[in-house]
């Protein structure tokens, strides 16, 4: 896996509101932490207590034919089980009792009453299950937007996405291995919507995908009772190591105003970038009434605009930042590019 640069997500322990708070919080990169205090959740939720809690309630599944699921082309489909059997059918590797094939991988993501409408909450979808998950207090209870209660078969491979929100990966079992993207390397994920095209991030085609390469990556694995804080924007990929249960908690960390409030998911674009991404359509609509090297040339000059107005201001406050002490220096593959964009924009 030399083709990218790779990183290990810096790992605190016994971290409490007020540390979170100070010392990790305001970097805005991803931590793992260790021995935060979960609740009997860790130990109790065997296949055999969750399927007995869990009850014969029924849930919709992503079925797929192979481990590796893919949104983009949905590779997987819809199907609707009892909780306890969907909780047995995923700790299997091989399935007497099977839709598609006798390997095939589940994948639960809890959704709310009307999923068109609410934001799923563990708490009102398994409140037996809920009792003994403690949420992490670590934001105001006025931003809390959503718990997302997920079960993965082992082997199951979710596709690299970013949220909008910031957002707590409680890995309460099994083993996950997560990879993860900076938002500054968004132009080389090669991006449809909020998801890379990019389906194998481990053995990518290099010629289809050539600026994947110029990625960072952070890499780690979440053993069972794990924290992952995973700030908004950030692109994430996990791989289930073993069958395993987890909580996402999202939280609002812009103001309320700037969140669709359609979006049960969380994963709108925020209402001004919405809007923005919109007019820059429209934009692109209106130059395809010039000639091609028109065309060409008024659109380098708006990428000109862009880098100017929409981030080269911020990195060179970064920089005099970082130069004077305030904050740590960027990782070693952003630094050689974050240093020739900012004297190449300052010369």
């Amino acid at each position: 896996m030399d083709f990218q640069e790779k990183l290990e997500v810096p790992v605190y322990t016994d971290v409490d509101r007020a540390t979170f708070l100070r010392d990790i919080y305001p970097l805005r990169r991803p931590v793992v932490l260790k021995r935060v205090p979960l609740g009997p959740c860790v130990r109790a939720w065997t296949v055999s207590y969750l399927a007995q809690k869990g009850g014969d309630r029924e849930v919709e599944v992503h079925v797929s034919p192979e481990p590796r699921m893919d949104f983009l082309h949905k590779n997987f489909v819809y199907r609707t089980l009892p909780f306890d059997k969907f909780v047995q059918r995923a700790a299997e590797a091989n399935h007497s009792d099977f839709f598609i094939s006798k390997d095939e991988s589940y994948y639960l993501r809890s959704l709310g009453e009307d999923a068109r409408k609410e934001p799923a909450d563990i708490r009102k979808q398994f409140p037996e299950l809920a009792e003994d998950f403690h949420i992490p207090q670590f934001f105001e209870p006025e931003q809390f937007f959503s718990s997302v209660f997920r079960i993965s078969s082992p082997g199951l491979q979710l596709w690299t996405h970013y949220d909008v929100m910031d957002n707590l990966l409680a890995q309460v079992t099994g083993r996950k291995r997560v990879v993860l993207y900076s938002p500054k390397d968004a132009l080389h994920l090669y991006l449809t919507g909020d998801k890379s095209e990019v389906l194998d991030i481990d053995t990518p085609d290099l010629q289809l995908y050539p600026e994947f390469a110029k990625a960072c990556r952070y890499e780690c694995v979440l053993e069972p009772g794990d924290l992952l804080f995973i700030p908004a924007l950030w692109f994430h990929n996990t791989l289930a190591l073993e069958f395993g249960v987890g909580v996402n908690v999202f939280w609002k960390h812009l103001p309320p105003d700037s969140y669709d409030k359609k979006d049960p998911y969380g994963n709108k674009d925020p209402v001004a970038a919405t809007r923005a991404l919109q007019s820059l359509e429209r934009t692109l609509g209106i130059l395809e009434e010039l000639p091609p090297d028109y065309q060409d040339f008024y659109a380098r000059r708006m990428v000109l605009r862009i880098q100017n107005r929409g981030y080269t201001q911020h990195f060179i406050q970064l920089f005099e930042r970082r130069e004077l002490g305030e904050l740590e220096p960027p990782p070693l593959c952003l630094s050689s590019n974050f240093t020739l964009g900012l004297k190449a924009n300052t010369a």
